[in-house]
C-alpha cells in the first residue's frame, strides 16, 4: 500500500516510436542525505528537475515505472498558453485583474518553457505553431469576440476571426474563432528523456522502478520509505506523481476523467493551413494538431470517469467519433485511423494546476498540471518552485494553492 493511487494511465498505441524510448538505467537509491526528492519523472518531473539541477543541490528522482512511459506517453503534447476555463468566465468569478494575472503568468510560463528548450538546444525540440480556438457550446461567436478582446487589451498575442475569415486563412470549415501566437508542439516522451538526461548531467539522480510508500516527517526534512523497507532523506519533497493522486495531500476537487485521441498514418498532415494546433470553445471538445511526421493527431471525447475498464471498452467507439468529428471540421473525406488510445486526465474548476507547499506535511510540496495544460503547467510549476526552495515566495502562489477552494 502507497500513499499515492496506482492506477492504469493509458491504453491502445500511442504515435511516438516506444522503440525511441531507451530509458536511461536506473541510479542506486540514494544512500545519503538529499536535498531534493522528486517523486515522478514524467514530464512534470523531467521539467523540474532540469530547472531545480544546478550542480550544487542534490536531487534525486524516484518513479515506479519507466521514466516518461506513464501520462506522459499518451499526451498530444499540445503546448498552449490559452486554458480550458476562458479568461472572461474567470473574469466573472474573481475578476478581471485576477484572471488576467493567472492567464499572463501561464503565457509566461510557456514562453519561459519555449525559451529553455531552445536555449537547450535539445534534439526533441519544437515545431511553434498558431492556435485556432473555434467557437462551440462554451463560447459562440459574440462570446469569442468578448474574449479576443480581452486578451487584446492584457497584452496577450490573440486576433478575433469571423467564420469566412477563419475559412479563407485556414481552410477549413467556417467558424468563428480565435488565433493566437506563441504555441508549439512536442514529442513528449523524447523531450522527458531529453530533460532528464540534462538534469542527470548536471548531477540528479533517477532511481527506478521504485515505489515511496510513505513519507514521514523527519528532522529539517523528510523521510522517504519504500515498499520493500529502504528509506533516505530529503530536505525537501516535490510530488509530480500526474495523475497518481496523493489523497493525502491532494483535494479532492481535482478529479480525474478519462480522454481518447487518433493518429493517422504518416504523411497525411496537409488538409489545413499553416498547421494549426486546433481546439473548440466547447465540453468537451475536440483538439487536433500534426506531428513532425506528418500525423494528424486529434482528440477529445471526454468522459467524467476515470474507470479504467469503462473507459477502455469506449476506445472504438469515441476513436470513430472523433474521426468523423475531424471529417466535418475539415471538410475532407474518410480520415484513416492508424493509431487509437485513451489515458486518465486531471481537471480543476477553474482549469488551473495545483502548485505549492501542502497543508499536512512540512517540507512538501505539490507539482499537480491539473486543467488541461499539463505540459504548460510543468514550466510554470518550475518557476514557482524554483523560486520557493530559494527560500522566496512566489508572488502568484495564491493563484495556484492545492488549497485555494477551501
Amino acid at each position: 500500500m502507497t500513499f499515492t493511487e496506482s492506477r492504469d494511465l493509458r491504453t491502445g498505441d500511442v504515435p511516438w516510436q516506444e522503440t525511441d524510448w531507451p530509458s536511461r538505467p536506473s541510479d542506486f537509491f540514494p544512500a545519503d542525505p538529499i536535498d531534493i526528492a522528486i517523486l515522478g519523472s514524467g514530464i512534470v518531473g523531467a521539467v523540474i528537475a532540469d530547472r531545480l539541477s544546478d550542480g550544487r543541490r542534490r536531487i534525486a528522482l524516484f518513479d515506479r515505472r519507466p521514466p516518461g512511459c506513464g501520462s506522459t506517453a499518451a499526451s498530444t503534447a499540445e503546448i498552449m498558453w490559452a486554458m480550458d476555463v476562458p479568461m472572461s468566465h474567470l473574469a466573472r468569478n474573481m475578476g478581471e485583474a485576477e484572471a488576467v494575472r493567472r492567464w499572463r503568468r501561464v503565457h509566461e510560463a510557456v514562453r519561459d518553457f519555449a525559451y529553455r528548450i531552445d536555449a537547450l538546444g535539445i534534439e526533441a525540440g519544437r515545431i511553434e505553431r498558431p492556435t485556432l480556438y473555434l467557437a462551440g457550446t462554451i463560447l459562440g461567436e459574440d462570446g469569442l469576440a468578448r474574449e479576443a478582446e480581452m486578451h487584446r487589451r492584457h497584452g496577450l498575442p490573440s486576433t478575433f476571426l469571423r467564420g469566412e475569415e477563419t475559412q479563407a486563412r485556414f481552410d477549413i470549415a467556417p467558424r468563428a474563432a480565435i488565433a493566437s501566437q506563441g504555441g508549439f508542439e512536442i514529442e513528449p516522451v523524447r523531450l522527458c528523456h531529453a530533460m532528464l538526461d540534462r538534469a542527470c548531467r548536471k548531477g540528479a539522480t533517477l532511481t527506478w522502478p521504485v515505489d515511496i510508500a510513505a513519507l514521514h516527517p523527519a528532522d529539517g526534512g523528510v523521510r522517504l520509505e519504500t515498499d520493500d523497507g529502504r528509506t533516505c532523506h530529503a530536505r525537501d519533497v516535490i510530488l509530480a506523481t500526474g495523475y497518481e493522486r496523493a489523497p493525502l495531500f491532494l483535494p479532492p476537487v481535482f478529479g480525474l476523467h478519462s480522454t481518447f485521441a487518433i493518429a493517422t498514418p504518416p504523411g497525411r498532415a496537409s488538409l489545413w493551413r499553416e498547421q494549426a494546433m486546433i481546439w473548440e470553445a466547447s465540453d468537451p471538445y475536440l483538439y487536433v494538431r500534426t506531428d513532425r511526421r506528418g500525423r494528424i493527431i486529434a482528440g477529445g471525447e471526454d468522459i467524467d470517469s476515470s474507470d479504467e475498464a469503462g473507459r477502455d471498452a469506449l476506445l472504438g467507439a469515441k476513436a470513430g467519433t472523433i474521426a468523423a468529428k475531424l471529417e466535418t471540421m475539415l471538410q475532407s473525406g474518410p480520415i484513416a485511423i492508424d493509431r487509437r488510445w485513451t489515458a486518465t486526465f486531471g481537471s480543476s474548476p477553474d482549469g488551473l494546476p495545483a502548485i505549492g507547499p501542502v497543508a499536512t506535511m512540512p517540507n512538501v510540496w505539490m507539482a499537480a498540471g491539473y486543467g488541461g495544460n499539463g505540459i504548460a503547467f510543468a514550466s510554470l510549476a518550475a518557476q514557482m518552485l524554483e523560486r520557493e526552495l530559494g527560500g522566496e515566495p512566489d508572488p502568484d502562489r495564491d493563484c495556484f494553492s492545492p488549497y485555494r477552494f477551501d
